[in-house]
């Protein structure tokens, strides 16, 4: 046991406690335990990313279920690691050669490599760090990264399954290219954002006399490429048309009209150039009426040779000269405003490009069903359950899976051209001969395969695969899955169907979905409004735990919660209480008290607290049980607060600070019976204090976190004695209200009288009495079994009993009247300084816009006391005339 220092300071403990924590291996989970398990595995943050408010709840919320599950009695993995996230660390990489003046392609490749690994060895220790700070407790000994040699094998073996099966293929079809970063990306990682565009009517020449098509594009520079305009062949109005030929504008070349369903009659004209590199349906078009293909787009958004004097020029830039152009030879019909969806690159936010490309694939139709099966079954479930419609419907319009980038970072695809016949060979390493020529020199395709390929295989290649090991075969299926919501898609799918057809399984049980974290006002956090906050600088200010409770209070699977510095100061108020509380116990307990309660010898109050506390343990459970993290936060927060903090250790001070030592004995042993309960159900949520306030109470061993989690017993259940304290309780509060609404000092004492029908209830009363006459600031307490009906007093009525305060000699009428006088004529002048500060246009344009919402909730406040200041003074009056 030790000591408790005299104020709560986070920081002179919880970097010591973390250390201990890791160097005794109490986060290490052992594969030969006869515990049943329970595993999850960490999202892996980027390698070059830092912590920010999403990872920081993400993490929190993890390790509240993997340190309950750890104390109530299951072998605990938690799997940490990192993604090598190729696009981003890609791109950061170029961003400092280009600072030192060079150019990757000047360094080559293997260089590259090198500088990467520097970079990802420099930056993936610095979030492995600030994770610590955290508190997360993962099994560090078992961290993985997406490009170490175990799960690059399982990368490859994969590869080569899917390869030899015919679910990968490599093929020429449109895909989203960012020309920014210089590589093709997957439908997932495409951000659709309405911008602000325009419609252009375009004329079409026909070859074989007057007149003119109108076609309508919101992409002008890509007509260069069009080999056909379409429309509906039920369309009467260009039925005629079909199989005519009209002059493609700028360019001069004979395109046929064709007809095909896609068309949609309604949309612009009813009449849709068909440019079938550059757009996914007209790819389709284009491949049922062999129209072949035109590529006028380079990869890096300019314009292809060939297309003078549009040549080299950027596409936008081209699309202005283009239309300039069209106006002048009169081409341009009209032109309409149009706001309308435009894909842009996830990473980087540059407009993405859809391009023909040969790019490698993987064939989804079949291969995604075992995502399908695994949510129809039962065997996924998601939390909460709303997701599963997003979920289905993803599955339901799933594309072929572009996996190949044309990057140097990451997992290099294993295929093999040999540089004789152009055999394909795929294969981990390269071959020794080829196996239809015999050559012996081949050239490996220089792509490199996309990230979520290899966290597609995280749940199982983590833990081994494709070896059968220990680890694989205890804790594999996971458990639980806790990632964001808008990861739907580029993860937990793909994980999904990935371990259906490669373990049979579904990778986990449950996926819990939570939202984002937002500022005070609502608003996404990001670098352009400036409103991010770090969590290590809310750790260092107010301690790990507190930022940790504030992440999860209030918190509901799969909704967004917003995050203020008031918010993480009401919870480092809470640890203060806490802590206070247990100096308060241990300055008042001996030895005498480390024993169990006493069942037999217990006081009403005794009862109504181990019974609440039973209550709660069952609470807390369920709660967890059901991923509702938040409002079992909020369970223990209640009963510490109110119930054990407020009311018992008030209730027992009298036993404590008395002569009784039996009596005192037994308020001793419920204390620590009690807050050794609250500090292991809180434990979880607030790891660092918990485990410091353990070390210093008494009858305690080893370390909290591998104490038993608390669970109702029958021994404590009772629900009448429950049921009692709580009416008296609520009587207290309702007398406290009545001498507060009525600016009663406390020091003031007076009388209170309750009157119960029910014998029962007064029984309980009279047992109580003691402690009414304390927390009800009375100097007496009468309880009557007849009605007195007093008239000048407080009156309260509640279940099974009625409460009179009598008011005389409590309240000088004269003083109140001047007090609520002057109250009112100051919330007068504050609304009225308000309304005019808000009336000014210049306030409200120029000042910041949380400044001035601020002030609003202001005058809304005011606003509000104003009228329950008049009626408090309207019967005060009232009153003082009654008994003047």
């Amino acid at each position: 046991m030790k000591n408790l220092e005299k104020t709560y300071d986070p920081k002179s403990f919880e970097d010591r406690i973390y250390k201990s924590w890791v160097e005794d291996g109490d986060f290490n989970a052992d594969v030969h335990s006869k515990k049943p398990s329970y595993s999850i595995v960490m999202p892996p943050p980027n390698v070059t990313g830092q912590l920010h408010m999403g990872h920081a709840m993400n993490n929190t919320l993890q390790d509240i279920l993997i340190r309950w599950k750890r104390m109530s009695g299951y072998e605990a993995l938690w799997v940490p690691g990192m993604d090598h996230a190729s696009i981003s660390t890609e791109s950061k990489v170029v961003q400092k050669l280009e600072n030192e003046g060079k150019k990757k392609q000047d360094i080559g490749r293997e260089k590259f490599l090198e500088e990467a690994w520097d970079w990802s060895h420099k930056y993936g220790n610095r979030i492995r760090e600030q994770l610590k700070k955290l508190g997360v407790s993962c099994d560090w000994s078992r961290e993985r990264f997406t490009l170490d040699e175990g799960l690059s094998h399982a990368v490859y073996e994969v590869f080569a399954a899917l390869y030899k099966e015919g679910y990968i293929y490599r093929g020429d079809r449109i895909v989203n290219w960012c020309p920014k970063c210089g590589t093709a990306i997957s439908d997932a990682e495409v951000d659709h954002v309405d911008d602000a565009g325009h419609l252009w009517h375009i004329r079409y020449p026909y070859k074989d006399g007057d007149g003119y098509l109108t076609v309508a594009t919101t992409r002008p520079e890509t007509m260069l490429g069009d080999l056909a305009v379409a429309v509906n062949p039920e369309d009467e109005r260009y039925r005629d048309l079909v199989g005519k030929k009209v002059i493609l504008p700028l360019v001069g070349r004979e395109i046929p009209v064709i007809a095909d369903d896609y068309v949609d009659m309604e949309y612009g004209t009813g009449c849709v150039k068909i440019t079938p590199s550059h757009d996914p349906n007209d790819f389709a078009v284009g491949d049922r009426h062999q129209l072949g293909q035109c590529v006028v787009i380079n990869t890096d958004a300019t314009i292809a040779e060939g297309y003078a004097p549009y040549s080299g020029l950027d596409r936008f830039t081209a699309r202005k000269r283009m239309v300039e152009d069209l106006e002048e030879q009169g081409l341009l019909d009209h032109v309409e405003d149009l706001t309308h969806a435009v894909g842009h690159c996830e990473r980087c936010g540059t407009v993405i490009e859809p391009l023909l490309s040969k790019q490698w694939f993987v064939a989804m139709k079949e291969y995604i069903q075992g995502a399908r099966d695994a949510l129809d079954n039962g065997e996924l479930k998601l939390v909460p359950s709303r997701f599963s419609g997003i979920y289905n419907n993803w599955v339901d319009n799933i594309h072929d899976w572009t996996i190949s980038r044309q990057l140097w970072w990451g997992h290099r695809i294993p295929v093999y051209y040999c540089d004789e016949c152009g055999e394909i060979v795929v294969a981990e390493h390269e071959p020794e001969a080829c196996p239809k020529c015999g050559h012996k020199h081949f050239t490996q395709d220089p792509d490199t395969l996309d990230t979520w390929f290899s966290s597609a295989l995280w749940p199982f290649s983590t833990l081994g695969w494709p070896e059968k090991t220990a680890d694989l075969e205890k804790f594999f299926p996971t458990d639980t899955l806790v990632t964001g919501y808008d990861i739907i898609f580029f993860w937990v799918i793909r994980m999904v169907f990935s371990a259906k057809h490669f373990m049979g399984k579904s990778p986990f049980s449950h996926v819990y979905f939570n939202g984002l974290v937002r500022d005070e006002l609502g608003r996404k956090m990001s670098k352009s409004l400036g409103n991010g906050v770090d969590p290590l600088e809310v750790i260092d200010q107010y301690g790990a735990d507190a930022l940790r409770y504030t992440l999860v209070t209030g918190n509901t699977p799969g909704n967004d919660t917003r995050f203020s510095e008031k918010r993480v100061e009401a919870s480092r108020n809470f640890a203060n209480k806490i802590w206070n509380a247990t100096r308060f116990i241990l300055m008042n307990v001996d030895d005498e008290g480390t024993e169990e309660p006493d069942p037999t010898n217990l006081t009403l109050e005794d009862r109504w607290i181990l019974s609440s506390l039973n209550t709660l343990e069952e609470t807390v459970n369920n709660n967890l049980t059901q991923f509702e993290i938040g409002m079992a936060t909020q369970a223990i927060y209640d009963f510490t607060w109110f119930s054990f903090c407020d009311w018992y250790i008030e209730m027992v001070k009298e036993r404590l600070y008395g002569n009784d030592r039996a009596a005192k004995k037994q308020a001793m042993s419920v204390l620590l019976h009690v807050i050794r309960a609250v500090v292991r159900l809180l434990h979880p949520i607030m790891p660092f204090i918990t485990e410091e306030i353990w070390a210093a109470l008494p009858g305690t061993e080893g370390k909290i976190i591998h104490a038993a989690y608390p669970t109702a017993d029958d021994t404590y259940r009772l629900p009448e004695e429950e049921a009692a304290i709580d009416r008296v309780l609520h009587a207290i509060t309702a007398i406290r209200n009545e001498r507060q609404s009525r600016n009663i000092a406390p020091s003031k004492k007076g009388k209170v009288l309750f009157y119960a029908a029910d014998a029962k209830t007064r029984a309980m009363l009279e047992e109580m009495k003691s402690r009414i006459m304390t927390l009800a600031s009375a100097n007496e307490v009468q309880i009557l079994d007849t009605d007195p009906q007093l008239e000048d007093a407080a009156t309260v009525v509640q279940e099974q009993m009625k409460i009179y305060v009598p008011l005389a000699g409590l309240i000088d009428y004269d003083e109140e009247i001047a007090k609520l006088t002057k109250e009112k004529e100051r919330v007068e002048g504050e609304i009225a300084r308000l309304q005019k500060k808000l009336s000014n246009q210049g306030f409200v344009d120029k000042a910041p816009a949380a400044v001035v919402e601020k002030e609003r909730e202001k005058l809304a406040g005011y606003e509000g006391m104003l009228p329950e200041l008049k009626q408090a003074l309207s019967d005060t009056i009232a009153m003082a005339d009654k008994n003047h």
